[in-house]
């Protein structure tokens, strides 16, 4: 019988671990680009001194600040706060914005036999093929990898360098891989490597994330600048189980893309040919700031060794969501974290966060 590791490799030796498997540390970006949060930039900084309140008490906190005085006043609210900074860190490294699950380091496991070791990934991060501050963020991996004395791979395919943001994808770590269609193959919206297709996509998935079967859906949702992250829509939760956004209102543009998602997924097999288990997840009612729909969802939650981090939306259906997710993570602590002002950053807690495996 082969084991679960065996299961994720690829035939150059990567692999990317499940998001529960066990962290070293979680890393975050200290908020300090106002722009992404007009007017509300120092109610965020409460919002992470939270989220780092709950991280501590399971694993470390590595954190990104450009200056001593973003660090002065990040070290502030952490005291406020009440964190135990024996597990935080910081890491003067400047960044253009703060969303790491896509611009921050991918931490890969490359394997020689029955061993692996930590890797960092560089997928040429180019702020969604939309923005152009991304020089900084650009360069967070090679830089991560050599405070941490790490390996850097420089993920080329076809001889190009190739952009892939962490949001784009979802793992169960045995070798099976969610991501959508129109983040991958839209052919004229945000391009991030113009000329790859379907089979290309699932060449480099197979070659750097160890990705043996790749679960294609369609859209993402809407108001979601990173056009169609699965991380929005639909999450593994064990190697098995896959949560599903569904909306109820036939009226709402996500209902459509969502209904046709799900039945996608009924369709579909895990690498061993197995149907995945699909658990419903509700949507908040929809947010909007200056007529612009924001991306809410409770599928951008996020998994550490002890807690598990839910964006909450002052919504009848955050008790629901909460529910269902404390039923699906037995083992750890489910945490609703306020998230009305950090979504006006069209982005929340996946977003925000990324993950350093313990090996």
């Amino acid at each position: 019988m082969r084991t679960p590791l065996a299961l994720g490799r690829s035939a150059r030796g990567f692999s990317m671990p499940a998001e529960w498997e066990p962290h070293e540390a979680t890393w975050l970006a200290w908020p300090h680009h106002a722009r992404d949060w007009p007017g509300k930039l120092p109610a965020i900084g409460w919002v992470y001194g939270e989220i780092v309140r709950k991280l501590v008490p399971g694993e470390k906190v590595r954190i990104l600040v450009p200056s001593a005085t973003v660090q002065r006043q990040a070290l502030r609210v952490l005291g406020s706060a009440g964190v135990d900074m024996r597990q935080v860190e910081f890491y003067r490294i400047a960044t253009d914005r703060g969303w790491l699950r896509d611009a921050g380091p991918w931490f890969l496991r490359r394997w020689a036999g029955a061993k692996s070791r930590l890797v960092v990934a560089d997928f040429h991060f180019n702020a969604w093929a939309r923005y152009a501050n991304w020089r900084k963020d650009r360069k967070l991996a090679r830089q991560v990898a050599r405070r941490l004395g790490l390996p850097l791979v420089d993920a080329r395919w076809r001889g190009r360098p190739v952009v892939l943001e962490g949001g784009g994808v979802d793992v169960n770590g045995l070798g099976t891989l969610l991501t959508t269609e129109q983040w991958c193959l839209d052919p004229a919206v945000q391009v991030r490597n113009p000329g790859f297709d379907r089979q290309d996509y699932e060449g480099l998935f197979r070659r750097y994330l160890g990705a043996t079967n790749v679960l294609w859906l369609g859209r993402g949702i809407a108001g979601d600048d990173t056009h169609g992250h699965v991380d929005d829509i639909c999450r593994f939760v064990n190697p098995r189980t896959v949560v599903v956004c569904q909306c109820d209102d036939p009226a709402d543009p996500n209902y459509g893309p969502l209904q046709e998602n799900a039945a996608r997924l009924q369709d579909m097999r895990l690498e061993d040919g197995s149907r995945p288990q699909m658990v419903p997840l509700p949507m908040p009612g929809p947010l909007f700031w200056r007529n612009e729909r924001l991306p809410a969802s409770y599928a951008n939650f996020y998994i550490a060794n002890t807690v598990v981090l839910v964006p909450t939306f002052n919504d009848p259906a955050d008790r629901k969501a909460l529910g269902i997710l404390s039923e699906l993570f037995p083992d750890r602590t489910v945490v609703g974290i306020h998230a009305v002002d950090l979504v006006l950053g069209l982005g929340t807690l996946h977003c925000l966060t990324h993950e350093q495996p313990a090996y």
